[in-house]
């Protein structure tokens, strides 16, 4: 008897977008569908947070201080399909300069896919920053295929605000400080529904506090990391957030890819 979960490489990109657009999660759908019919909400609801992480067996989120070491060549495929399918990828600042982000450009074989499905052919780039630490001569901002989007809050620096807004759309989403709830509301007012996040821990610690993660997709390297190192949430929660899994696959070298959708 086979117990073992079904392999990546079995599975055409069509296969895995399929599985990964599975209810619950909104189906895929051209820019002039509403958000109810992507969602299966009204529009007070709409919005869908899917937070993409690599871990090692113990827990570490990186090796090394980075996640590219871990993962290989099986979670770099589902990550680029699953961006694939989004509207917009979500990404901390920390994230964007420790990972070396550059512009939101995907492969060409997923832009064709994109115009066959009624999309544009990339998601837009939001960043999530506070003190707007970010250099607007960055490829991230000026080589990027559709203008990003920066989240701040009012108390961000007005000259890096100025700065900032020759290359990007710089939105206030609190206060004194960034309002995670505030950035999906800004990003649903927008159109952008399907929200594909990619960390960093601190930014998910946030949304886990807030109960805004409807899903996560985590693949898990074989490896031991051991030490003090990042794991993928940073922070504490008021309560425990139940997730049920999905579906899981195997990747090359033993490697999982699990997908949890939030318990309703």
């Amino acid at each position: 008897m086979n117990l073992l979960p079904p392999s990546v490489a079995d599975l055409s990109d069509d296969d895995l977008v399929a599985l990964y657009s599975a209810a619950p999660a909104p189906a895929v759908a051209g820019p002039g569908v509403g958000l109810e019919a992507r969602t299966g909400s009204d529009t007070s609801a709409a919005g869908w947070i899917r937070v993409n992480f690599v871990s090692t067996l113990d827990g570490a989120a990186s090796a090394a201080g980075v996640t590219g070491s871990l993962g290989g060549p099986d979670d770099l495929r589902v990550f680029d399909l699953l961006r694939r399918i989004a509207d917009v990828v979500l990404v901390a600042a920390g994230t964007v300069r420790d990972e070396g982000y550059g512009p939101m450009r995907l492969h060409d074989a997923d832009v064709a896919w994109r115009r066959e499905h009624g999309l544009p052919d990339h998601p837009v780039f939001a960043i999530v920053t506070g003190s707007l630490s970010l250099d607007p001569a960055s490829s991230v901002f000026t080589d990027a295929p559709v203008r990003p989007l920066v989240l701040t809050s009012d108390a961000a620096d007005p000259a890096a605000r100025e700065a900032l807004s020759a290359v990007a759309d710089v939105v206030s989403c609190g206060t004194d400080s960034v309002d995670v709830r505030l950035v999906r509301d800004a990003l649903v007012s927008r159109g952008l529904g399907r929200i594909h996040c990619e960390g960093g821990p601190s930014f998910l610690g946030s949304l886990v506090a807030a109960d805004l993660v409807d899903e996560l997709c985590l693949s898990v390297d074989p490896s031991l990391e051991g030490g003090e190192g990042p794991r993928i949430v940073r922070g504490s929660s008021p309560e425990l957030r139940r997730m049920r899994l999905a579906h899981v696959l195997r990747g090359e070298g033993d490697l999982l890819l699990t997908r949890y959708v939030r318990s309703r």
